[in-house]
């Protein structure tokens, strides 16, 4: 068993440029002697961005000794070069990128497969690892058919992720399957938005394909708009494309379940602090070995999960990595053509937002050893 950690935490970077040698040789480049190692997945550049920022801002205090390694599928559709561009040019010495080459579908994904002996090699290597957003799971994955809402633009990043937390934490699909935190489960594991729902099916939960026409009943922008601000889990405002500057993401406040990591950074299950929300998709039914510990204002939406058996794995649906939450100069346009007067700290200052996010940070720095 590797050295205890004090939480699993799954944040997978994936930052490293293939070169044409073997995977053992690229692992010895990469992962240093006397370093701690932080994995994210899906490395795009505007992830590298934000968690630099995170880092150098003191946000998230990441220790000086940890090495940031990127984690990507080479059949992805993001070029991930301008990762590699982005660490060279602003001189990143303490971030790496991964790539993995070995071939992965739908129909090996919850099971020993090709990727299997580097998904141990990665594990082996580090300490946590980030799951981050982005766009929807194919929902062959979760035995659903494909609803006509639902836009799966990379399926080969979802199909790396999927398989990666399975192997993690294992899954309904094969309950004899051993899982790699068997065997050290005090390791980090951390999904954001897309991340939380990638931890959900890969344990064997669904999705809902999207929340409007599901939950609320509500088939046009224009019924989503009218109703309670804390139902809208996006800006639907920005579906008419008349100005620019909307955001596309919703202010919504949640609420905590008790003992448990939400409720330690919300100050208390009686605080709801308002998160910023960006998603068309939720849990439906619940992944193995997952309880719900934060949900929307009416209870409809999880809006985090925690492992029952491995308690430092966590998965949130709101977004507490974008850098303008913490930018008192940043003003927000909700509204086309209306004049933006007021930031996210100025609109939700102390428990009513800042200091959730702020804790958050620390609280997921301090799960790492």
């Amino acid at each position: 068993m590797k050295v205890a950690r004090r939480i699993t935490f799954l944040f997978l970077v994936t930052l490293f440029a293939c070169a044409p040698h073997g995977p053992e040789e690229k692992a010895e480049k990469i992962f240093k002697e006397g370093k701690n190692h932080l994995l994210v997945m899906h490395p795009t550049v505007q992830n590298l961005e934000r968690l630099v920022f995170l880092a150098e801002s003191g946000v998230f205090p990441l220790p000086d000794h940890y090495r940031i390694v990127g984690v990507y599928h080479e059949d992805a559709n993001y070029d991930y070069s301008r990762s590699a561009d982005f660490i060279l040019q602003e001189e990143h010495g303490n971030m790496a990128l991964f790539g993995l080459g070995e071939p992965i579908s739908e129909k090996d994904l919850f099971m020993g497969n090709q990727l299997t002996k580097s998904f141990g090699e990665l594990f082996d290597q580090s300490d946590g690892v980030f799951f981050l957003g982005g766009p929807d799971i194919p929902p062959a994955t979760y035995g659903e058919p494909f609803n006509l809402l639902t836009v799966v633009a990379d399926p080969f990043r979802h199909y790396l992720e999927l398989s990666f937390l399975f192997h993690l934490l294992g899954g309904s699909q094969d309950t004899t399957f051993i899982s790699l935190l068997a065997n050290d489960p005090d390791y980090m594991v951390l999904g954001i938005c897309l991340g939380m729902q990638t931890m959900n099916v890969a344990s064997g939960g669904s999705l809902i394909q999207d929340i409007p026409t599901e939950v609320y009943n509500a088939f046009t922008v224009e019924e989503v708009l009218a109703m309670d601000p804390d139902k809208q889990h996006r800006n639907y405002h920005s579906y008419y494309r008349l100005d620019p500057a909307v955001t596309t993401a919703s202010f919504h406040s949640i609420h905590t379940g008790t003992e448990s990591h939400m409720a330690t950074i919300a100050g208390g299950p009686d605080l709801k602090p308002v998160v910023l929300s960006s998603h068309h998709q939720a849990i439906s039914d619940m992944g193995m070995g997952y309880r719900a510990t934060a949900w929307s204002e009416d209870g409809k939406i999880i809006e985090a999960i925690e492992h029952k058996s491995y308690p430092n794995v966590i998965g949130i649906q709101f977004h507490p990595e974008v850098p303008t939450l913490y930018d008192p100069d940043h003003k927000i346009t909700f509204r086309p053509g209306e004049t933006a007067t007021h930031s996210f700290l100025e609109l939700y200052p102390g428990p009513k937002g800042e200091d959730f996010h702020r804790t958050f940070w620390v609280h997921v720095a301090a799960m790492l050893p």
